[in-house]
């Protein structure tokens, strides 16, 4: 019956068959392969999902409207409810739609939603999670997946690649730089020269403009010709000196291709780096490849580089004046700093769990200024609250050793499990399971216990910003308030 189901979906049936006999109940029912679903496919359902505490509450809502009976062995072979098989069904319908041969988890996930009036579609609807855009999103990722199966073109790339507008959320705030980043968008908008570069020089903010755009781009307040697309920073260093063959070099130039079809904006700094691949006894610059499809107009990019590297590569390739425009960043002035600190502050204050005070703020501007001449604001400023807040945090959180015990215990439980399944030792694998779930919820109890997930372990103070500038200049904290003494600040 399962022989067109993937390996992970298999997984699913038998962790629902699992939940229905500690249920005691008499069929594998929807709510039980829901539970399978998001035991096994976090990915997934993470992705409609969009909080740990929707997974959560989903097994708590079963738990209270279920009628738990007594265990059932997992040795009886439970049948499936009318419900349950028709969602199969509708999996497999699901699976055809998207040309995929095998049915996946994302094809009972649509087989779910569509038996509309069964208690896990209810349950996946009052948290919004609809058939028809759930559809839409798996297809175009099952699109994807097509185009990476017929050439292996997108897994290659994803081995260079990081997807910025994916990860929107946890990009760093841009505050300020507006005009930079309005002269970034008209310019990616155009008709010719279409391709920015972000000029200045190191720590003056050129990636946290891109990242910028990034956020803007999810939250959809960019032209409309902008809307669908995704920034994709393009890493190719790994490529340096490696021996290629031909048919890999096509491949790969086919998966950035075949990349920009479906959106992609590539940032990088291969344009001024000299990184070469070797295809026998000869070499190619990355750079000769990607001009070829900068000037066929299949690619789109937005690169970053110093003043120095621009114009030495300006100097070398004339060709990028005829495809790329600058854009000049130049550094924050210390008033300009000192309201990208405040405006950032509260990501790494959630980062490290600590708080900082505005003085610190500003001392962190004034020393940047004054103490590190190798970067530029507001960049040097940033780093040395970050690293103030990791000294802070390293000094002052410790946790409590019944909370680090169970995470070990968490961790020793999946790895067995893991294990068991692998080994087909699946009476072993349940036994895991309920041991890990049992861990899970004494950590769920223990975190609030303590308020681990509001506690703020301690406050960066101007003192610590002085003992972080100290460290990095090998100046003694003395010096450096001599220093400020003198200045009148």
């Amino acid at each position: 019956m399962f022989e067109r189901y993937e390996e992970k979906a298999r997984r699913v049936i038998f962790f629902a068959h699992y939940e229905a006999c500690q249920f005691g109940s008499p069929y594998i029912e929807t709510e039980h392969l829901l539970m399978g679903l998001l035991r096994e496919d976090n990915a997934l359902t993470n992705r409609f999902l969009r909080s740990r505490a929707s997974v959560e509450s989903i097994r708590k809502q079963i738990e209270e409207c279920t009628t738990v009976r007594d265990k059932v062995s997992t040795s009886v072979d439970l049948p499936l409810s009318s419900e349950c098989k028709r969602v199969l069904a509708y999996s497999a319908e699901e699976a055809e739609r998207l040309s995929d041969k095998h049915i996946g988890t994302k094809h009972l996930l649509l087989g779910l939603l569509r038996e509309e009036k069964c208690f896990a579609a209810q349950m996946l609807q009052e948290r919004g999670v609809q058939l028809s855009p759930a559809r839409l999103e798996l297809s175009r990722a099952s699109h994807d997946s097509v185009v990476s199966e017929r050439a292996k073109e997108t897994s290659l790339l994803l081995q260079f690649i990081t997807n910025l507008s994916d990860g929107a959320d946890q990009l760093q705030t841009l505050v300020g730089r507006d005009r930079e980043l309005e002269q970034l968008v008209h310019i990616l908008c155009g008709v010719t020269r279409r391709n920015p570069v972000l000029v200045g020089e190191a720590g003056v903010g050129k990636n946290t403009i891109v990242d910028g755009l990034a956020q803007r781009i999810a939250g959809g307040s960019v032209p409309a010709i902008l809307t669908e697309k995704s920034i994709l920073a393009l890493d190719l260093s790994p490529l340096a000196g490696v021996e290629r063959n031909l048919p890999w070099l096509e491949t790969f130039q086919n998966a950035l291709s075949a990349a920009a079809e479906e959106g992609a904006i590539f940032l990088g700094d291969q344009l001024h780096v000299p990184v070469s691949i070797r295809l026998g006894e000869q070499a190619l610059s990355v750079g000769e490849l990607l001009t070829r499809l900068l000037v066929s107009g299949k690619i789109q990019c937005i690169s970053v580089a110093t003043s120095a590297e621009y114009n030495k590569s300006i100097e070398k390739h004339r060709w990028l004046e005829q495809y790329f425009e600058p854009v000049q960043v130049a550094p924050a002035t210390e008033a300009d700093a000192i309201k990208v600190l405040l405006g950032v502050k509260g990501d790494y204050e959630k980062f490290h769990g600590v708080s900082f005070t505005d003085d610190a703020l500003t001392y962190a501007v004034y020393y940047a200024s004054s103490c590190i001449k190798d970067r530029q604001l507001p960049g040097k400023a940033v780093d040395l609250m970050d690293e103030a807040g990791a000294c802070v945090k390293l000094r002052n959180a410790t946790l409590p050793e019944e909370v680090t015990e169970v995470q070990r215990r968490i961790q020793f439980n999946v790895h067995r499990m893991e294990n068991a399944i692998a080994n087909h030792e699946f009476e072993k694998s349940r036994f895991y399971s309920d041991e890990e779930r049992k861990e899970r919820e004494n950590l769920r109890m223990l975190r609030g216990k303590y308020k681990l997930d509001e506690r703020v372990v301690g406050t960066v103070t101007r003192e610590d910003i002085e003992s972080v500038v100290a460290r990095w200049t090998g100046t003694s904290v003395a010096s450096i308030r001599q220093t400020r003494s003198e200045r009148g600040h």
